[in-house]
């Protein structure tokens, strides 16, 4: 077993179903062994026009792929999409600007910072013209050195004569110095984070969309919820459970004949 869980790329071998995967949960320590399925449901009538069945423990790395699935199973050319914080990564953000999406999605709280009363890097202005931040004193934080991390270039940002001679270090810092880090793509983050602070009301509307279909489709589907193993036959339980949920929706919206109508042409 050692040999084979060693052999694992993600380190994780499942004995009940070989390509089920353990699952983050939102509970601490908590997780269930299953698939990770996604959707994109449409903001006017509620359909789920994209989805996919993966084995990827969370939603990082997913927002571009099921963004490009729904912007062509609706045949636009621009697309807005809301996604929660889990969705958050920059690479995949920068791919949606790439595929003509949009994205919404609100930037994770991470550090213990906020939590103890001390500035976070929200409370740092970065200034482009000089390529510096500017800290919450109102003094600069300057450019340092380049550094790059699992192929992401990082700048970073310090200085510790300033810090020292801080008057309000300690509401900022219990290091020897305030350090900050900017992706070399941190203005779309930026700017995406613009358009979050003008649509104060999305991610409400996010949950209104998007879970209530998952919700609907889980009572369905009852306790333990998918009856199928392997892959391939999990994307095809979780296709009819899609496709019965947007032909009762549509029934809801059309009626019966005009949907018996339009399939039939």
């Amino acid at each position: 077993m050692e040999t084979q869980l060693a052999a694992s790329p993600d380190g994780q071998v499942s004995l009940t179903d070989p390509d089920s995967r353990a699952m983050a949960t939102s509970g601490r320590g908590s997780g269930i062994v299953g698939y990770n399925v996604q959707s994109a449901v449409d903001a006017e009538h509620h359909l789920i026009v994209a989805h996919d069945v993966v084995m990827a423990p969370t939603d990082r790395n997913q927002l571009s792929s099921i963004s490009a699935l729904a912007k062509d199973a609706m045949g636009v050319e621009r697309l807005d999409v809301l996604a929660d914080r889990g969705y958050f990564a920059g690479e995949e953000i920068l791919a949606c600007e790439a595929i003509g999406v949009t994205p919404y999605v609100p930037k994770p709280l991470t550090g213990n910072a906020r939590l103890e009363g001390r500035f976070g890097k929200q409370d740092f202005t970065y200034v482009a013209e000089q390529d510096v931040y500017r800290r919450p004193a109102g003094n600069l934080l300057p450019y340092h050195m380049t550094t790059v991390e699992k192929g992401v270039t990082l700048h970073r940002y310090w200085d510790l004569e300033s810090c020292r001679a801080c008057a309000i270090k300690p509401q900022c810092t219990t290091s020897l110095n305030r350090r900050i880090m900017r992706w070399e793509r941190e203005e779309i983050i930026e700017a995406m984070q613009r358009r979050m602070d003008l649509a104060p009301y999305a991610m409400r509307a996010r949950r209104r969309i998007v879970e209530h279909p998952f919700g609907t489709i889980k009572s369905w589907m009852g306790n333990p919820h998918l009856l199928m193993k392997r892959l391939k036959n999990v994307k095809t339980e979780i296709g009819l459970h899609v496709l019965a949920y947007n032909m009762k929706r549509v029934m809801q919206i059309l009626g019966t004949s005009p949907l018996m109508a339009a399939m039939r042409i």
